[in-house]
């Protein structure tokens, strides 16, 4: 076998190696934490029964999901919530749609009384996702709904 020939596969195989450990990699990568999808919604109370506030989103990560903390504000207030403040507030319902996806609620009753308190007009939801590899994903607005009486 001549040199240029042994050369040549050599080079070869070495651009095939490295082409496929590069498509082995990033097949492998992980995946970043993400929350999509999300929406608000505000039911008055009405007659006798309560209103509510629900909240829903799917949240993905290839490690799975520990939680996600959410928190309700009126726009009016200029709270801005940080990541901070979220982790000591509300956590939303978690169940698994695949194997690393999954759809979160939190839903919060609302009263006769309790709705004369809220401010009227647009609120925003915060959310803080929490992956069970240690990643975190805040949204500081990561859906709207407006407070009608």
């Amino acid at each position: 076998m001549s040199k240029r020939i042994i050369v040549s596969s050599l080079i070869g195989f070495a651009v095939i190696g490295g082409v496929a450990a590069g498509g082995l990699a990033v097949a492998s990568a992980a995946t970043e934490l993400t929350v999509e999808n999300s929406s608000a919604r505000y039911v008055a109370p009405s007659g006798g029964k309560a209103g509510s506030i629900t909240f829903t989103a799917d949240v993905s990560d290839d490690s799975g999901i520990r939680g996600l903390k959410v928190l309700a504000w009126p726009a009016s207030s200029k709270l801005d919530p940080t990541e901070a403040e979220l982790r000591s507030v509300d956590s939303a319902t978690c169940r698994s749609t695949s194997d690393d996806t999954f759809r979160c609620t939190y839903t919060a009753k609302v009263t006769k009384a309790e709705t004369a308190g809220l401010a009227e007009g647009t609120w925003y939801v915060s959310a803080l996702a929490t992956a069970k590899d240690g990643d975190t994903k805040f949204v500081p607005r990561a859906a709207t709904f407006d407070v009608t009486r």
